[in-house]
């Protein structure tokens, strides 16, 4: 009883201190984040869109959809949608406005997720590689929008007499004072840290436990042929497993292995592959009611397919470069 109560004393003794400092850190970016969001910054950087609408031979109004996108995910594709059933855009040029549309619908988890929560989790080096990789996927999709429009859309994809019965105003302007701001922001920040710090408490236990007390490569050997072709240590199946389902518990996972089992690199192509994986998951879950919901089945099927695919190039393309061996 004794040998039980001093090896879960000494577990929490390991944890507590590692999820405290987590902890401030997420809770510290949280409320910068959501701080940031509420004074408009992502508006200011969302308003480089129209050097991107341009060159792919979109009218400039579509900037208003990244621009809200950059703030709101489901505003910034119901404009879009308005647009389409306006007759301003047809399938073709909404297709494109849709994937020029990603690198903005990350761009808010940048300040609200990637770097408040995963980065203090990962730690600098890994967690700085992740986030760069991840906004390098969302951008090298958004350029090949841009490439794709000017090779494919012209005039005849574009009604610009539709503008008449659509409106292109933007989000309405924001007149709450500063200190409501800063007060809804602290709340949304609360929210945030009472959703995740639960769960990561949860599962960082678990992984603590798990790493202290087997030999994880040993417990995942079956595994290696797989992992070898990839130049992926054994232990990275059951972050894989862990991070399809949810992708802050795959990097609490993986965080314990970083000093000894994971590279930088060989971490970062780790949680790209499960996020490839998730993909079957999220899709089920969130993507197929929220397209469906705004687009309808037809053309929301499209879209999927579409933004699916070219992030498992991409994704898949990353993964390749990061276990090249030469670097």
């Amino acid at each position: 009883m004794q040998s039980v109560v001093a090896e879960l004393l000494g577990l929490f003794a390991e944890v507590i201190p590692r999820l405290a400092r987590i902890t401030v850190f997420i809770a510290i970016g949280v409320f910068a984040a959501n701080v940031a969001v509420a004074f408009g910054l992502i508006r200011y950087v969302a308003g480089l869109s129209g050097y991107l609408t341009r060159p792919a031979n979109l009218p400039d109004e579509v900037g208003t959809a990244i621009l809200t996108t950059a703030a709101s995910t489901t505003a910034g594709y119901a404009t879009l949608a308005e647009y389409r059933e306006s007759g301003l855009l047809d399938d073709r040029a909404t297709l494109v406005a849709v994937v020029i549309n990603t690198f903005f619908g990350f761009l808010q988890h940048v300040f609200t997720y990637y770097v408040p929560v995963l980065i203090p989790i990962l730690g600098r080096t890994t967690g700085v590689l992740y986030v760069s990789a991840r906004a390098g996927i969302a951008l090298a999709i958004t350029v090949s929008g841009v490439l794709l429009g000017g090779l494919l859309l012209s005039e005849r994809n574009v009604d610009r007499d539709a503008l008449a019965d659509v409106d292109t105003a933007g989000p309405d302007a924001d007149d709450r004072t500063r200190r409501e701001r800063v007060r809804e922001a602290g709340a949304k920040s609360w929210s945030t840290l009472r959703r995740i710090v639960p769960r990561l408490a949860v599962v960082y236990t678990l992984v603590i436990a798990l790493v202290t007390t087997y030999d994880v490569e040993s417990l995942t050997a079956v595994a290696e042929p797989i992992t070898d072709v990839l130049g992926l240590p054994s232990a990275a199946v059951p972050v894989i497993a862990v991070y399809t389902l949810d992708t802050t518990a795959g990097a609490v996972a993986i965080e314990p292995l970083l000093e000894t089992t994971f590279t930088p690199r060989t971490a970062v192509a780790t949680l790209l592959i499960g996020g490839i994986l998730s993909f079957a998951v999220s899709t089920f879950r969130r993507s197929i009611p929220f397209q469906y919901g705004i687009w309808g089945a037809s053309f929301g099927t499209k879209v999927i397919a579409v933004n699916t695919a070219l992030k498992l190039c991409f994704i898949s393309l990353t993964v390749a470069l990061l276990l090249v061996p030469a670097w």
